[in-house]
């Protein structure tokens, strides 16, 4: 038999919770959800019967998707377990890695993480889920600073790879990689950044939600028209290249020449390139056509990197029906 990983922590039971808790049960673990308001009997079970209902109603999506039987759903149920913050508090004594996921609001998050660090293991491994705040914020809540850092997970959490992992100026190394590892090994792609507000995808989602909202008030074009637009053209080639590798492939010039237009005729500064543009053009520094830009290509791999990217796209756009066969007629 093999044997059981070690159980998971999540204090917090709302959506990002048993997100969470189901990406972990999913693959093995013991998930335990921990309730942190003030509740009566009543309420708990109620709280209790909603959870499992929520949960029940996730799974029932892969489900139908294919991805699991009824069984092994059930079985990835059974792994997660919810309990209150008052419960029996010896079992905190095996709790070494703990999640905390309570609303975004500092005094709750502040509340929640002194309670924890009154009764956990000082080595326990202690992760935020904050989308507002900085790592530095809410390490002033935790004890042994060092074990604690912020993993920013995307909605929905037990389908989206990627998760935002950013320490604050005390978490050690040991506690990153561990981390790193961690997610790593329920099929996770973690990925290291500053802790800057907004973190990555949130900062730059931002910025293309509010000029898609711009163009529609702009009457540019009517959210169906637009959305198509985006889901045809913007979006399939940006699931095959990240945003800096398609400025190299496009070539970082073509980028240069197109801001500074959009910025003299909208006449808006928020087309205009940034720095870090400007000095690698005048370095001419362009991508792929100098075999520099922000990434640098190696001569002898250089075709295969692009037959290999084309082929990708061919692959995602025939899957997605944008690729139709070919309507040649005999002579």
């Amino acid at each position: 038999m093999h044997k059981p990983r070690q159980a998971v922590t999540v204090i917090g039971s709302g959506r990002m919770g048993r997100g969470i808790a189901l990406s972990f049960a999913y693959q093995g673990y013991e998930a335990i959800l921990v309730d942190v308001k003030e509740r009566n009997e009543d309420e708990f079970n109620d709280l209790l019967s909603r959870s499992q209902a929520d949960l029940e109603s996730q799974m029932n999506v892969l489900i139908k998707a294919n991805l699991v039987t009824e069984q092994l759903a059930n079985d990835i149920l059974k792994q997660i377990k919810i309990v209150h913050i008052t419960d029996d508090q010896a079992l905190w004594q095996n709790h070494k890695i703990v999640f905390e996921a309570v609303p975004e609001i500092l005094e709750v998050k502040e509340h929640a993480l002194q309670r924890v660090c009154s009764v956990i293991p000082e080595d326990a491994l202690i992760l935020s889920t904050t989308s507002s705040f900085s790592a530095n914020d809410i390490a002033q809540f935790v004890t042994n600073k060092e074990r604690f850092l912020n993993t920013h997970w995307l909605n929905p959490a037990y389908l989206l790879p990627l998760i935002e992992v950013s320490a604050s100026d005390h978490t050690s190394e040991k506690s990153i990689q561990r981390t790193m590892q961690l997610l790593e090994s329920i099929g996770k792609v973690p990925v290291r950044c500053k802790s800057s507000p907004g973190f990555i995808v949130p900062r730059i989602q931002a910025l293309a939600m509010n000029e898609a909202a711009r163009m529609v008030e702009e009457e540019v074009a009517t959210p169906e028209e637009l959305d198509k637009a985006i889901r045809t053209g913007f979006a399939p080639r940006f699931v095959i290249l990240g945003l800096l590798e398609f400025i190299d492939w496009g070539g970082l010039d073509t980028l240069y020449y197109a801001s500074n237009y959009l910025a003299s005729n909208l006449e808006d500064n928020r087309h205009a390139p940034p720095s870090i543009i400007n000095n690698m053009m005048e370095k001419g520094e362009i991508g792929l056509k100098s075999k520099k830009g922000f990434y640098e290509f190696d001569e002898q791999t250089l075709d295969d990197y692009q037959l290999q990217t084309l082929a990708k796209f061919i692959d995602l756009l025939q899957h997605l029906g944008y690729i139709s066969p070919p309507n040649i007629q005999k002579q």
